[in-house]
């Protein structure tokens, strides 16, 4: 039984950037294709959006029906100058607040964050945008915690990324969250999107983190455990499955992604495990859901993992 499409709203403002609307677009399109369930919508206040390329979007004037599984974006625009701050119509940010407030997602790209910060869903909450309008941002809504050049930031149910090519690592983000990390990688590599990993950017998902390299056995394996995240995968087994020996695949697995094919399944049980907690699961059935046999060990490597970050 096929899911029923979560809708996609993207609510777009005049000189609108035409990759920070399509690259999220298109990875969502795809995921429909590969297994996700998406359902995408276009709206403004006026008919007709221009592009900052000079392209006309004809868009529908109204705003589509929303649920809290709903996505909600503001792609953004062009900045210059340290400038990206533009009025957004009053009924587009209500409309957008009251979407978060009855349990949905809200997401920004580039300059979309300040019709977030206007809307006042960033007041407290950590946030980001394009490095070249980060200070004007901290200028004007001093009540939101910038984070500094990161490729995007998840704070409850609201996402900011950094703009242009970033929305697509969020987007895939997002898809990881929804359909599992198979379906993000299948994703990622249908769109031919090589891993852009900024050293500061814990935020990004495991499987953009360690797809950055050339090694097909690596591909492979990353491909089984993707899919199969959740389930006891011996190293023998897996090895047997790719017609290599176990020490071959480690040694391979380490030299491409700097860590051992266990280690790689502990970050998808752990970056999954994340999501779920932040929907209200409990300790123990997210740790269940995930793989493990109890909530201690998602405790203990959640810790490790924090601790690891911090020396980052």
């Amino acid at each position: 039984m096929t899911a029923e499409p979560r809708t996609v709203v993207f609510a777009l403002s005049e000189g609108v950037h035409l990759l920070d609307l399509a690259g999220p677009a298109q990875v969502f399109s795809t995921a429909g294709e590969l297994g996700g369930a998406y359902r995408l919508a276009y709206t403004s206040t006026s008919g007709v959006v221009h592009s900052h390329q000079g392209l006309g979007l004809v868009v529908d004037e109204r705003w589509p029906p929303t649920r809290p599984r709903d996505i909600v974006i503001v792609p953004g625009w062009q900045v210059g100058a340290g400038r990206a701050a533009r009025p957004t119509p009053r009924d587009t940010l209500d409309r957008i607040v009251a979407h978060h407030a009855r349990g949905g997602r809200v997401v920004s790209v580039c300059a979309g964050s300040f019709a977030l910060a206007d809307a006042g869903l960033l007041d407290g909450r950590r946030a980001t945008t394009h490095h070249e309008v980060q200070d004007e941002m901290e200028r004007r809504y001093p009540a939101v915690k910038v984070v500094r050049d990161v490729l995007f930031v998840a704070d409850g149910r609201v996402f900011t990324s950094a703009g242009i090519a970033s929305g697509i690592d969020l987007a895939l983000h997002l898809v990881a969250t929804d359909h599992g990390p198979a379906v993000a990688a299948r994703t990622a590599r249908s769109l031919v999107v090589s891993a852009r990993r900024n050293g500061a950017a814990p935020q990004a998902s495991a499987m953009l983190r360690h797809r950055d390299h050339l090694a097909d056995v690596v591909h492979r394996a990353q491909d089984v455990l993707d899919a199969r995240f959740a389930e006891p995968l011996p190293l023998d087994e897996l090895a047997g499955l790719l017609g290599v020996s176990s020490r071959t695949l480690t040694r391979h697995f380490r030299a491409a992604t700097g860590i051992t094919p266990l280690r790689y399944q502990h970050e998808l049980r752990l970056e999954r495990a994340g999501a779920l907690l932040e929907q209200g699961w409990s300790q123990d059935s997210a740790a269940h859901e995930v793989g493990f046999t109890d909530a201690r060990m998602l405790r203990r490597l959640r810790a490790s993992r924090r601790e690891r970050d911090a020396v980052i």
